[in-house]
This record gives structure tokens, sequence and C-alpha cells, in this order.
């Protein structure tokens, strides 16, 4: 048997017959299980609200879109669809076109983004779950679709024949402009739906008709801005970028989802790191209390480990009893911290006991990402605090 993991469970289990080092261990043990547990709870909150924030991006983003390399636009030929749809790994895909235009609305207008799209741009994006009045657009026509943000500006509704939306797209050339009037593409449009995802997205995009909106920005039937698409479960990402860039002979820029939201991604991560240091330090403070409560039972158990010394065990043995009761105290601890914490944030996903708004509960995800690393942390620190605590551990101690 281990000598030292024998005595170190000893020393766990059994009381000491000084009272106030059995309050110390206590003390010590609540920190470990408190701090364990505060920090998983903590980082599932943070998870859940990574996944609450990316759902709105979620509704609208594809899990791959290409674009051109080397201007705002790019052809794609019959053969080249033709090696898309052979592709495995992808479920869909549409063609769309993105550029900023100017809107007019009686004496109000807006420069915002018109969005092209064909007819399979609801199953690559299911945007109709999002629309929070009317009917998705019908192909080849003069019909769009409007952000709620965009509709309030405007005081717009929708299927107002009287008073139709007006879009002014500049007409692409050389040169000095001799008449305003000349130098844009108008057409009229009717709003047909009101699309709700977030605040910012609500502003940003007016949905078209992809011909429609070629038409007005004078492309050809085969010229697009991007093509956007729906993978697969389980597909292989990296193989499907290295079959579109041999497609399209390395001209185009492809972005998963990340990459298309890269500085909210880089800002969530961040929060999330930030708020794992600065509870990783109270964990560290709470350790405090183990290093005490450690060199309080060295004290109490010095003339045990005189005997032990004398008997021929050496310091190094005797530094390792103390080093594995606190490792294994952090282990216990971490191990009863995660187990209520788990039960906190399984109990606020099913039931709902902490509400943000009166229907919005506090957004919760339960990740085994979390659980290990809340336990190597915990270990870790306290594999520390006992080295440090157990180094007080000395030939000069025991004479």
């Amino acid at each position: 048997m281990n000598f030292p993991l024998y005595i170190a469970k000893r020393y766990i289990f059994s009381r000491s017959k000084n009272n106030a080092i059995n309050i110390i261990n206590r003390i010590a043990s609540m920190g470990i299980i408190v701090g364990t547990m505060a920090l998983f709870v903590v980082l599932s909150v943070f998870s859940g609200l990574k996944v609450f924030s990316l759902s709105f991006t979620n509704e609208i983003d594809p899990d791959l879109k290409i674009s051109s390399t080397y201007g705002k636009s790019f052809f794609v030929t019959p053969d080249q669809e033709t090696q898309l749809k052979n592709i495995d790994g992808i479920a869909s895909y549409s063609k769309i076109i993105e550029e900023r235009v100017l809107f007019l609305f009686k004496d109000k207008q807006l420069v915002t983004y018109l969005k092209g799209v064909d007819k399979n741009y609801i199953v690559v994006n299911d945007i109709r779950k999002k629309l929070f009045n009317g009917e998705w657009l019908k192909p080849d026509t003069y019909q769009v679709v409007i952000g709620y943000g965009i509709a309030r500006d405007f005081s717009l509704g929708i299927l107002d024949f009287e008073n139709p939306l007006q879009i002014f797209a500049p007409k692409p050339g050389k040169g000095a402009i001799e008449n305003p009037e000349e130098a844009f593409n108008k057409t009229d449009v009717l709003p047909v739906a009101i699309y709700s995802i977030s605040e910012d997205l609500d502003s940003k995009y007016v949905f078209a008709d992809l011909g429609l909106t070629q038409e007005l920005l004078l492309y050809k039937t085969n010229q697009i801005s991007g093509i956007e698409f729906n993978l697969k479960e389980n597909a292989n990402e990296t193989a499907i970028r290295s079959q579109l860039e041999k497609i399209f002979k390395n001209k185009i820029t492809i972005k998963n989802r990340a990459q298309l939201n890269e500085s909210l991604y880089k800002m969530l991560n961040t929060e999330n790191i930030v708020v794992y240091l600065i509870f990783t330090l109270v964990i560290i403070v709470a350790l405090f209390n183990l290093v005490g409560a450690l060199i309080m039972m060295i004290l109490e158990k010095k003339h045990n480990l005189k005997t032990l010394f004398n008997l021929g065990t050496e310091i190094t043995s005797l530094r390792k009893i103390f080093l594995l009761q606190g490792t294994l105290l952090s282990v216990f601890g971490g191990i009863i911290g995660l187990v209520l914490g788990i039960i906190l944030v399984l109990l606020q996903q099913e039931y709902n006991l902490i509400m943000l708004t009166p229907t919005l509960a506090y957004p919760v995800v339960f990740t085994l990402e979390n659980v290990l690393i809340v336990m190597a942390t915990i270990v870790s620190l306290g594999f520390v605090a006992s080295l440090i605590a157990s180094s007080r551990v000395s030939k000069k101690l025991l004479d």
C-alpha cells in the first residue's frame, strides 16, 4: 500500500483533538465547494448568454458563405453549378446579391443593404420563422421583405399599393455626372412581410428577388455577389472548402458562421475568459484557507511526524502525506461543488427558476467542457496550495 496516501486518507477522515483545527478544515472544505459551484454556474451562465446572443445571427447566417476576392461580384457558370450540386456534404445553397442602396418612402430615406435572394434562400436560412407579419416574397416579382426596424423608421406597413417603397441604386461607370437623376436606377417595390430577428439585423436588410436585384444593379443573369451554403450534419467543412476553392480556382473568399461574426465571437470569448480569471482569483483566495488548514495540521501532527522520521520515513514522504491530503480535499470538494452546480444549472434549464423578463428565463447551458475546465482548475490550484503548505515539513521543524 502507498504509505503517504494511507496516512493522508486517515488525516482527512479523522477528527482532530483540537476543535479549532476541525473548524478551519470545515471552512477550507466549504470554500472549495462553494468556489467550485460558483465557477461552474458562472461559466454555464456565460455559455448560455453566448448561445442566446449567437442565436440571433444564426437565424440569418449560413454555415458557409463564399464571395469574390477581387471585387463585389463574380460569375457562376452552369458547369460550376453542376459541380456544386455534386459536392458531398452540401444540403442546399442559395445565390445572393448584397449591395447598399438608397430607400425612399414618402419624405423619409435610408441607406442600407438590399439583399437579392433566389428561391432556395428559405431552404438555406429558414427566415420564415422570423416573419413578424405577412408572407415571404414570391420569385420573379417586385415584392420585398423588410425588417421591423426599417418598418418602424419609415412608419411603413405591408401591402400599401398607394405608397410604394422606392429603391435607388447607383449606376456603374466613370466620369462626371451631368444630370444627377440619370446617375441612379430606380424601381418601386411592394413590402409584403416584416421580419424581426434583432435590433441590428431588423434595420440592416431588405430582401428582394434575385432577378429584380440583378436588373436594378445592371448585373448579368449569372452574376452574383455570393453563395450561401447549408451543410449536412457532420459534414467535413475542410473538404468542402477545398472543393469550393478548386471549382472557383481560388478566386473566392470562404467564411463560416464564426468568421462572418468574428468580432462578436471575439467579444463573447474575451468576456468568458475575463469572468473565468476573476472567479479563479476568488478560488485562489479561498484556497488560502486550505494552506492554513494544512499548516495547522502539520503543527498538530509534529510529534507523529517526528516518530515516523525516526523510524526511517524520508522527509519527502512526510511532505507527500500533506500534499496528497490537500489534493484529495480539493478533489472531493471539487466533485461535491460540481454536483451542486450541475443540479442548480439543470434546475434552471428545466424549471426557469430565475427570470430576466417575465417571459425570458436566464439562459444557462450545461456542457462537459465546463465540467472539465472547473475540475482541472480546482485540482491544479489545490495541488499548488498543498505543495506550498507541505513544504513546511522539514528536518528543522522535526528537530
